[in-house]
């Protein structure tokens, strides 16, 4: 299910706001950022919870270049195999990340 694009770009607003956040040297994942976002207006609560991870995913495919959109890693704490995977990678652990 994606999400409505009523609520698409104030979600994705707040996504941006939050990966901001994260400090050089951290990740956090899709899910851990889906957590602080509330669930849009008119978006039903049980739909909100079932995809707002994969939602998240959606706003960093889509995130400006002042995102740090790397620090973003897959619910196992990796790299999702997908275009740019080698770069994700090695942008954090230039931070001193270690996968």
């Amino acid at each position: 299910m994606s999400l409505p694009p009523r609520a698409r770009a104030a979600f994705f607003q707040a996504v941006w706001k939050i990966t901001r956040l994260i400090p050089p040297g951290q990740v956090s994942t899709y899910g851990q950022i889906a957590l602080y976002l509330p669930c849009p207006d008119g978006v039903n609560e049980t739909d909100f919870l079932a995809f707002r991870a994969r939602w998240v995913g959606e706003a960093m495919a889509a995130c400006p270049s002042d995102v740090p959109w790397q620090r973003v890693i897959n619910s196992q704490g990796k790299i999702s195999q997908r275009r740019g995977a080698a770069q994700q990678r090695a942008l954090p652990e230039a931070e001193g990340v270690v996968f």
